[in-house]
């Protein structure tokens, strides 16, 4: 038994394809749920409408018309899954596939059209995840392996370096060695963050220039952490003269809840002390004026119980500031820069508590 024609109107209401029917005239007579749907327009606001609304420009309605109308597409009067673009209600360019016949009457003359157009969103979104995720695995390969041999080749100029005799100050060649180790870092975080993004099926896109977006490829450093309750409302004076890793600390603890002050020397540091109260002073090893040591034993004398932490960016204690410090009294050393912050939470925290 065929289907009724009332059994044949409820199917293809019920389609989530758009499908859409036009008379002579190019006016809509046939509008279904699929299409009211995906495009946001109400039958009453479509039907008797002139069908080159849908498109986003005149030229393209005509587009799609002439390739109805040519055998190019799958015959003459027929287009099989044609792309082109719809104009949704909000103005949002839907990308669409449409597959549709010329309709005729008795005498062969053009009666109207009807089509099927298929949403691509969706498709076109998992063939980008599969080409990202395919450039992510040749990056991935061809970016790892120079890295390493950066790696190791940064590691050996290290040790190089600490094996020069004690006079020679070498601190500006362990700056730039470890300078060279975050860039190598902020690479390794971003093609970790393509991994990630293959391993997901999923991708985020920023602002690039006007209306352009790229892919969001930034590390964010994506593992949140519970704020501890112990650093909120903490006041922090960071002694550092380089601006960039006393910024990021000071960013990093702000968002914990701290109040964070900087100086770029010791003997600034010693200035801020003077003039306004402070739970805990993290200071660099090495800087201008004063060093970490000098700074260390001032802040002893004179604020007994304001507990001080120390980092450097060295492997080795040239100085042996470190050394001496822990034998002044010193507990709490961040030996390494980069900080792991954990860690440095986690310190911050104890050494508050135990003054």
């Amino acid at each position: 038994m065929g289907l009724t024609r009332e059994q044949l109107v409820q199917l293809t209401n019920r389609s989530p394809d758009m499908i859409i029917a036009t008379d002579a005239k190019g006016r809509v007579i046939y509008y279904n749920d699929g299409a009211e749907k995906n495009l946001g327009y109400s039958s009453d606001e479509i039907i008797d409408e002139f069908v080159g609304g849908f498109y986003p420009s005149v030229d393209e309605a005509r587009r799609v018309g002439d390739a109805m109308r040519s055998s190019e597409h799958g015959g003459v009067g027929v287009v099989d899954t044609l792309e082109t673009v719809f104009l949704a209600s909000d103005g949002e360019e839907i990308p669409v596939a449409i597959s549709g016949t010329m309709l005729y009457d008795d005498e062969g003359r053009e009666d109207g059209t009807i089509g099927f157009a298929k949403d691509l969103r969706e498709i076109l979104h998992k063939d980008q995840l599969a080409t990202l995720g395919e450039v992510a695995i040749g990056l991935s390969h061809e970016i790892n392996n120079p890295l390493a041999v950066i790696v190791n080749q940064t590691e050996l100029l290290e040790n190089d370096i600490a094996q020069l005799p004690d006079e020679l100050d070498c601190s500006v060649e362990n700056e730039r060695l470890d300078a060279i180790r975050r860039e190598v870092g902020r690479i390794s975080e971003i093609v970790e963050r393509l991994g990630e993004m293959v391993k997901s099926d999923t991708y985020e896109t920023i602002n690039y220039v006007g209306p352009s977006r790229m892919v969001d490829l930034r590390s964010e450093h994506r593992k949140s952490h519970e704020p501890d309750p112990r650093l909120r409302g903490l006041r922090i004076l960071v002694a550092d003269d380089d601006q960039g890793i006393a910024k990021s600390l000071e960013e990093m603890l702000e968002a914990d809840g701290c109040v964070v002050e900087t100086a770029d020397d010791g003997e600034k540091a010693l200035a801020m002390l003077a003039e306004r109260e402070f739970d805990l002073v993290l200071s660099d090893v090495v800087m201008p004026k004063m060093d970490g040591y000098d700074l260390y034993l001032q802040v002893k004398e004179l604020y007994p119980k304001l507990p001080v932490l120390m980092m450097t960016a060295f492997h080795y204690d040239k100085d042996h500031i470190i050394k001496r410090s822990r034998m002044e009294g010193l507990e709490g050393v961040i030996f390494k820069k980069p900080v792991d912050p954990d860690r440095l939470r986690r310190t911050i925290a104890e050494s508050v508590d135990k003054a």
